[in-house]
């Protein structure tokens, strides 16, 4: 069965690309064409590819966490990330994304199904020196590393093809109506002045949440406690991560500008920061300073810093960054691992990472930093109201999340099991769902 239905996706994309000309409507060049700033073009096409190097930079850090005979299979679901998500994002979901508004929840795919009106002639209204075509490829990225990040909460006892299903309606259900509803300008959180600079809700809160519900759901690995395969995998993974960051964070300001320049130096101080609390926590509870700390840590610190990287001081980024390590550090610790089996802590260090941004966003956020804040600074400024609007939004995207992604889950699993036997479990991901092995 699963042959015949690979047979007619391949068929039918083939033959849809084929007659697409006859299918969607004229673009036409605009007889005068929208002139860009070649410098912000520039930087942005650099930023779009340092986003997509997190993702391998992602399969290397969890890959190196994991069992030796699950190390193919987990860096193979980042990697399907790339290849999957790149094409149903152009086919629909960037216009669910980013289309006419419906409802200020969910975008109209129609205008924009694959890639129609996407050109290099025309902008999006927030994005107006740069090619249309480059910013939808830019959001591309950030959408490719969010189901990727899911996966180390479910890794070593997740059957393949379930998890490239669960993918595809994550980012379509999921997904896509809270980046329409967080960076869309009729969006419902953005026309709250809710905050978000590059991803907090809509990256890890959603991505940390479902790992949870995946955790959950899927249940305990046979054996829970296993030896990172390759540490040095996960220093790779980390100096990747860290460096296509800058893409992540300073790319959001769509623009060479000083913005940019901010965002980058706040992401580089908080994963300094955070770093340098997770092992310096480590060491406070007896443990020993280890590679694996500190990388976790920075990743946190990442994490914390993306929603608010625009909006805040040098000095709050790293407050944000400290504070966000030792929280995550605690409830790595205090997490029920013996009942929930998030295998590599998605939930602790993004979800927790993530919400610890967004709040901290609502209490640093400053006017002086980026005039986009208004009058509604952050808390610690005198102004009330633009936390109470990231606790509303972080509220309502755990509550949505976390329950849309259990019943995708549920509904995955109906469809074709989500989880492998215990035999093929034993035997490794590697050898039972690849044939390969290290």
């Amino acid at each position: 069965m699963r042959k015949i239905i690979l047979s007619v996706i391949l068929i039918t994309i083939l033959v849809l690309t084929f007659v697409s000309n006859f299918m969607l409507s004229d673009n036409p060049i605009p007889a005068e064409a929208v002139k860009f700033d070649t410098g912000d073009t520039a930087w942005m096409i650099v930023a779009t590819a340092f986003v997509l190097l997190m993702t391998p930079g992602l399969g290397f850090f969890y890959g190196g966490m994991v069992g030796k005979k699950n190390v193919i299979s987990t860096m193979l679901q980042s990697f399907m990330a790339m290849v999957i998500v790149t094409l149903l994002w152009v086919f629909v979901a960037f216009g669910l994304a980013f289309g006419p508004t419906i409802g200020g929840i969910i975008g109209d795919p129609m205008p924009n199904l694959f890639f129609q009106g996407v050109g290099t002639n025309t902008a999006w209204s927030l994005a107006p020196t740069i090619p249309f075509m480059l910013f939808a490829l830019f959001q591309a990225k950030f959408a490719i590393i969010t189901p990727a990040l899911i996966t180390g909460a479910f890794a070593e006892r997740v059957r393949f093809w379930a998890y490239l299903l669960f993918m595809v309606l994550f980012i379509l259900l999921i997904y896509a109506p809270l980046c329409h509803m967080t960076w869309h300008p009729e969006g419902i959180f953005f026309k709250m002045g809710v905050l978000d600079f590059a991803g907090g809700t809509v990256v890890h809160m959603s991505a940390g949440w479902a790992a949870l519900a995946g955790a959950i759901f899927l249940g305990k690995r046979k054996i829970q406690k296993v030896n990172p395969a390759r540490i040095t995998y996960v220093l790779l993974g980390t100096g990747l991560l860290w460096f296509g960051w800058f893409g992540f964070n300073a790319g959001s300001a769509l623009g060479a500008n000083g913005l940019a320049v901010q965002a980058l130096g706040t992401t580089t101080v908080a994963a300094a920061a955070a770093a340098m609390a997770w092992v310096f926590l480590d060491k406070i509870l007896g443990h020993k300073l280890s590679a694996l700390g500190a990388c976790i840590g920075a990743v946190v610190g990442l994490v914390a810093i993306t929603p608010a990287a625009g909006f805040v001081s040098i000095p709050h980024a790293i407050f944000i960054g400290l504070f966000a390590a030792i929280v995550s550090n605690l409830v790595v610790s205090k997490f029920p691992k013996g009942k929930i089996d998030d295998a590599l802590d998605v939930f602790a260090c993004h979800g927790v990472g993530g919400m610890v941004g967004m709040l901290l966003t609502g209490v640093f956020a400053s006017k002086a930093i980026n005039p986009a804040v208004g009058d509604n600074q952050g808390l610690i400024f005198g102004s009330p109201t633009l936390f109470i609007n990231q606790l509303t939004a972080l509220i309502v995207v755990s509550l949505f999340a976390f329950v849309g992604s259990y019943v995708l889950f549920f509904v995955v699993n109906k469809i074709t099991p989500l989880r492998v036997t215990e035999e093929k479990e034993e035997l490794g991901l590697d050898i039972s769902q690849h044939g390969e092995f290290l």
